[in-house]
This record gives C-alpha cells, sequence and structure tokens, in this order.
C-alpha cells in the first residue's frame, strides 16, 4: 500500500491532511502507554457521539480502561481534544453532526463507522474528518492509537482507504495540472459511481444505501448529469457514458 510519503503530496499541495494507513495488527497496551507518556503527558479529553446507545456504550467501555484517556460527560464536550463519532454509516445526519463538530477549534473528529460506501470517503473528508477506523476492527488498542493519533495531529485511514484517497487526490492534481483534460463531458467520481450503479440495475433507494447520501441528492447527481451532457433520461446517460469510457 503506498504511503503519502511516496506521493510526495503535502497537507499544504492537497488542502487534505497527510494520512498514515492502519497498521492491521494493534500495537500492544505497553506500547502504547509509553507513546501516551512520552508524547501526551496529559490525559486526552474525548468526547463519544453516537445515536445507538448500544454503540456509544461499547467504545466508551474499552476507552475507561485507559489511563491515557479522560472521557467527558456531555455538558463537556464541547472542550474535548478529541470527538469520536461512532455509526453504522455516513448518512446526512451524520454528515451534519460532523459539520458541527468542525465548526468547533477546540476538537479534531475521529469516525467509528461499520460501512464507508462510495462517495462517503471524501464527504467525511469534506467534514473535516481527521482519522477513520472500522468498527469491526475497533478494539481497545486500535481505538486507544486513534484517539492518540488524533489528538497528535495525525490522520489515519485503513490501507484501502488511503489508497483511494490518494488517487483520488492524484486525479485532483493531474487536473490541475492540465485544465485541457476537463470538459463537459468529464465527470465527476460521485457521477460515475452512480451512472455505474444505473447500469447495474439500480433504482434510486438502493443508489441511496450503497453510497450513503439521501435519494433527493441521487436525483439531484443523476439529473445535474442528465442536463449538463443534454441527455433524454437515465438510461440515455448511462449509454453516453459507456459509449465514452466514462464508466
Amino acid at each position: 500500500m503506498p504511503s503519502a510519503e511516496k506521493t510526495g503530496l503535502s497537507s499544504a499541495e492537497t488542502g487534505m491532511p497527510v494520512y498514515a494507513a492502519v497498521s492491521p495488527v494493534p500495537a500492544p497496551a505497553a506500547a502504547m502507554q509509553r507513546m501516551s507518556r512520552s508524547d501526551r503527558p496529559d490525559r486526552v479529553t474525548v468526547a463519544v457521539y453516537a445515536a445507538d446507545p448500544v454503540l456509544r456504550l461499547g467504545v466508551v467501555q474499552q476507552l475507561r480502561q485507559r489511563p491515557e484517556v479522560l472521557l467527558l460527560a456531555d455538558a463537556d464536550e464541547e472542550r474535548a481534544e478529541v470527538s469520536l463519532v461512532v455509526v453504522d454509516q455516513v448518512d446526512d445526519d451524520v454528515a451534519a453532526l460532523l459539520d458541527r463538530l468542525r465548526l468547533n477549534t477546540a476538537t479534531r473528529t475521529g469516525l467509528v463507522v461499520a460501512t464507508l460506501g462510495t462517495g462517503s470517503l471524501q464527504r467525511v473528508i469534506e467534514c473535516g474528518v481527521a482519522a477513520v477506523l472500522r468498527r469491526a476492527e475497533a478494539d481497545q488498542d486500535r481505538l486507544l492509537r486513534l484517539v492518540l493519533a488524533i489528538a497528535n495531529g495525525e490522520g489515519v485511514l485503513p490501507g484501502d482507504l488511503l489508497g483511494k484517497l490518494l488517487s483520488h487526490v492524484g486525479s485532483l492534481q493531474r487536473s490541475a495540472l492540465d485544465p485541457r483534460a476537463l470538459s463537459l463531458s468529464t465527470l465527476t467520481t460521485r457521477e460515475a459511481d452512480m451512472l455505474r450503479m444505473v447500469s447495474e440495475g439500480l433504482d434510486t433507494a438502493e443508489i441511496a444505501r450503497k453510497t450513503a447520501y439521501s435519494e433527493r441528492t441521487v436525483k439531484n447527481v443523476l439529473h445535474e448529469v442528465i442536463t449538463r451532457l443534454q441527455l433524454r433520461n437515465r438510461a440515455h446517460a448511462v449509454g453516453y457514458a459507456l459509449r465514452n469510457g466514462l464508466i
């Protein structure tokens, strides 16, 4: 898996934090304690957000046992150094919460998520998320490492998501260097993904579930493509995209 260093892209050039891939092997608890004592002598204050009380309780119970972390009560969550949002998927409500947390300059946000659908990665990055951990991998050591990394100003992503992000950043950079590569017929990643799903027979509701966008957003995106390319309907848009190698 390529690292952010190998790409030569800095956070200043891309407008995004430089991410490291999450190691598949959790660091031992003793190593986590050494990291905390040497790099951060104080306990990291953490607020946990989850619409599902069971999800919230699971994360709280794991972090409560660690001396490096101080969990804050709801009344004090605004002063947390790290805000952890624990969800099944990223929908409009979750995006609104992430946007609200981004406005709080005292905190940096991490996301613990069950599934991150197509297009959701860019969405959470735009919402200011500093690190992502899949819920299936969220044991105590990985959660602690995520919290300490966020508190130290680092970005963390699972390796496969890091690769997708770097590919996306690379395509943006190439477009910036060669404006002639852009045209009215160029599709964004989100548009291409949605048209590909239409070509597979998915309806609006199914596309919304897979991409973690609302049905209204899906309709608006597809309508924009059809209007911009002066096409008749979704089927016409899919045919056009296939003929021109856009999907």
